[in-house]
Formats: C-alpha cells, structure tokens, sequence
C-alpha cells in the first residue's frame, strides 16, 4: 500500500510541474510578443518622428528662403 500511495503522489506532483512549465511557456510567449509589439511601435513612433522632423527641416528651408 505503502508504494501505491507513494506513486500516486509522485504521479500528482508529475502532473503538476507538468502544469507548471506550461503555464511559464504561455506567460514566456505573451511576454515575447508584448516586446515585439513594442518593438514595432517604438519603430514606427521613430520613423514618424524622423518624417515630421525632415518636414518641419522643409518648412523652415522654405520659410527662409522666401525672406
């Protein structure tokens, strides 16, 4: 009886890191894909940025130029 209760238990603890490791590979993939979608964003976010910044240069070209 003694081995009986003892194999269960290892096959409950078993089960439970199977539980375990699986939830950390879920939480590991959200956390990847909240980066890359960070990551897109702040590229995006730069590259307006950098488009803005070159058309305000061409404004202001402009500006003076016309003076």
């Amino acid at each position: 009886m003694l081995k009986t209760t003892k194999t269960k238990a290892e096959q409950q603890f078993a089960a439970s890191q199977k539980k375990d490791q699986a939830a950390r590979k879920e939480i590991e993939s959200e956390r990847r894909k909240r980066a890359e979608k960070t990551s897109r964003l702040k590229e995006l976010r730069m590259a307006k940025e950098a488009e803005d910044k070159a058309a305000a240069e061409l404004v202001a070209a402009s500006k003076a130029k016309k003076k």
